[in-house]
């Protein structure tokens, strides 16, 4: 009894996926061998698994210079195929960007006003109107230009006020204590009496706290005076 048609779809099963590839990848492999060798034929056999793992088998030295053959002939006869046609469009694509390269550069000379003899007073017209949009156009972009370079500056200008306020209020607040310093100053440097005590015979008695006082004392015939204030 002959083995059944095996029906060719993906393998669900991983495990089984896996096994088959390895088997039917070996059994490829052999294949290209045998044929290399029984038929002296250049073989070149590139395989990539599922998970983009790469197989290969090369009946030459070289699998690059195989590849490299193989795109020579390829290419060659598709180019040979077409080239007759690929000839012809290129003729008819080459006369049509010649016909516009010769109508820019003819528009352009009459818009820098040459070449004017030729042309009717419709034309004239024509390139008239065209040149009055192409100024008014070129003033609407200049004026926008300057617009925006105005508020650039008006808006670096208001950076710059605001910066000097805040520079002004800082100097303000630090000048501030200097003020208060320099105002309370002449209190402290007003003469202050030196304590007194008195002795057991009720006779006044100077102490001084600091050399500084006592370097202050003037003495005359009637009595002793520090820093305004007279003692007998």
């Amino acid at each position: 009894m002959g083995r059944g048609k095996v029906e060719l779809k993906r393998i669900e099963n991983k495990i089984n996926r896996q096994v088959t590839f390895a088997k039917r990848r070996n059994g490829l492999l052999k294949k290209a061998y045998e044929l290399s060798v029984l038929c002296d034929a250049e073989v070149a056999l590139i395989i990539f698994s599922s998970k983009g793992k790469l197989y290969e088998f090369c009946s030459t030295s070289s699998m690059a210079k195989t590849v490299e053959k193989y795109q020579k002939c390829s290419y060659g006869q598709l180019e040979a195929n077409q080239s007759p046609n690929n000839e012809q469009n290129t003729y008819e694509e080459y006369l049509k960007l010649k016909g516009s390269v010769e109508a820019l550069q003819q528009s352009q000379r009459h818009i820098l006003g040459e070449d004017l003899v030729q042309l009717g007073t419709n034309e004239l017209d024509q390139l008239e109107q065209v040149l009055d949009v192409s100024l008014k156009r070129i003033r609407s972009k200049k004026n926008q230009h300057l617009f925006a370079k105005l508020s650039d500056l008006q808006e670096k200008e208001r950076n710059l006020l605001e910066l000097n306020a805040a520079l002004m209020s800082k100097l303000e607040e630090s000048s501030a204590p200097v003020e208060s310093t320099w105002q309370l100053q002449p209190q402290y440097m007003q003469p202050q009496p030196p304590p007194v005590q008195l002795q057991s015979d009720n006779t006044p008695q100077i102490r001084y706290n600091s050399v500084a006082a006592a370097d202050n004392v003037t003495q005359n015939a009637n009595g002793v005076m520090l820093s305004g204030w007279t003692y007998q």
